[in-house]
């Protein structure tokens, strides 16, 4: 039991360091794929399926996938070269 409630703790701790916070509205939520790391997923396509039957689960359970889930776009910061 111990050894399990460690893991928890862990787990808490690293969804907490890549929590995302909607200023406006004080919203917090994850990426998907920040989560697919913490997670230990190695491929997209592995967790979107994860995602996908999270959402089924949601919609049998009378839950309101939007409530949950979002599609969103994320920006990626480039490296800036610097030519001389």
């Amino acid at each position: 039991m111990e050894f399990e409630k460690a893991q928890l703790i862990e787990l808490k701790r690293k969804f907490d360091n890549i929590i995302n916070t909607e200023e406006k509205e004080k919203i917090e939520f994850w990426y998907a794929r920040d989560l697919q790391i913490q997670l230990g997923y190695t491929q997209w396509r592995n967790f979107l399926d994860v995602i996908k039957k999270a959402m089924i689960s949601c919609e049998s359970a009378g839950v309101v996938i939007s409530d949950h889930f979002a599609e969103v776009s994320k920006m990626i910061e480039l490296a800036k070269v610097i030519i001389s």
